[in-house]
């Protein structure tokens, strides 16, 4: 076979394996830029293009190396946001428990914009993702779609769908037992029995309707009544929240129910904007460390991302039947 032996030190070219190969520069770059099956070149063509690539130190793409592959390896995953905790600890658990089964995984940010999902759908289909995990997507659905025909599967998290698995948190048994928390604590502290506030997340989402059910379970146990001004639902913005909880009438010896860490920040920034910190108290949704120590803050609800990511590897591994959906316990963690 010839070789490239004139200057060992100069990289390969296209037209250099073209010429071992005994084939068409065109088809040598097709086949190393993935797009060798539109050109209708034989994949024992593509193989030998492939080897010997390889073998003359050439910089193969990532697309054209998994043609020797009989499995990619790949496992993707969107998530909405990087700047909130526990879509952090998500990404961190989840790239650390592909690497202990071999797998090589792919994370992208989407920003919750649905047109965004759907594109990074469509790039994991390209590199031949085995496995697209949608970690808290506005509609698991619409992707569960795109990937399908491509015979990529795909896996819900955080956020169910209908069409493909799914692994969430109880919420609903979560902001019962931290709605019980708050009213006990208001109740032992300042001798008042009221309903709550409910504040943050978006009404349409199921995670806010399941924690708002829950709440309000919690109340009727109680036989307390929520007025319907008590429930502020301004989506995930620390801002938005933080002007809607200045134009409300939330009271001395108030309890508020914080619905996320990003919420929970708007709720920070009105209470430490009074000129004296009201006496109040609140629980939050999701764990912070260093939101515990606020004096007003009673605990939180922790979402197990170990315990959920260990199911979605399940799901990968052993593929159930239909489109099942697994809810996963919350751990209330009390403030210091």
């Amino acid at each position: 076979m010839a070789e490239i032996g004139d200057n060992p030190a100069r990289r390969p070219t296209i037209y250099d394996l073209a010429q071992i190969v005994g084939t068409s520069p065109s088809a040598v770059s097709a086949v190393l830029n993935g797009t060798w099956k539109k050109r209708r070149i034989s994949a024992r063509l593509a193989e030998r293009v492939t080897r010997i690539a390889e073998e003359q130190g050439y910089a193969v793409n990532l697309q054209a190396s998994l043609l020797r592959r009989e499995r990619s390896r790949i496992i993707g995953m969107i998530i909405p946001k990087y700047d909130n905790r526990y879509f952090g600890a998500i990404a961190e658990g989840f790239e650390a428990m592909a690497r202990e089964r071999g797998l090589f995984p792919i994370i992208t940010c989407t920003q919750r914009d649905p047109a965004l999902e759907v594109e990074a759908a469509r790039e994991m289909i390209s590199y031949q993702a085995e496995c697209l995990i949608a970690t808290g997507a506005t509609d698991p659905d619409r992707i569960a779609g795109v990937c399908a025909p491509s015979g990529v599967r795909t896996i819900n998290l955080d956020l169910p769908g209908t069409a493909m698995p799914s692994v969430v948190s109880d919420n609903f048994g979560g902001a019962r037992d931290l709605t019980r928390q708050i009213l006990d604590r208001v109740r032992d502290e300042f001798g008042v029995l009221a309903p709550l506030w409910f504040i943050g997340g978006r009404a349409q989402d199921h995670n806010t309707r399941e924690r708002l059910r829950g709440f309000m379970a919690a109340h009727a146990d109680l036989g307390l009544g929520v007025p319907p001004d008590r429930c502020i639902m301004r989506g995930y913005s620390a801002t938005k929240t933080e002007a809607a909880l200045a134009g409300a009438q939330i009271a001395e010896h108030s309890g508020i129910f914080v619905n996320s860490t990003i919420a929970l920040e708007g709720v920070v920034r009105w209470i430490y904007d009074h000129p004296r910190l009201p006496a109040l108290r609140f629980g939050c949704f999701d764990w912070d460390p260093f939101a515990r120590f606020l004096p007003q803050n009673i605990g939180m609800m922790r979402q197990d991302t170990g315990a959920m990511l260990a199911k979605v590897f399940d799901f990968v591994e052993h593929p159930p039947p239909g489109a099942p959906r697994v809810e996963t316990p919350c751990i209330f963690e009390p403030a210091n």
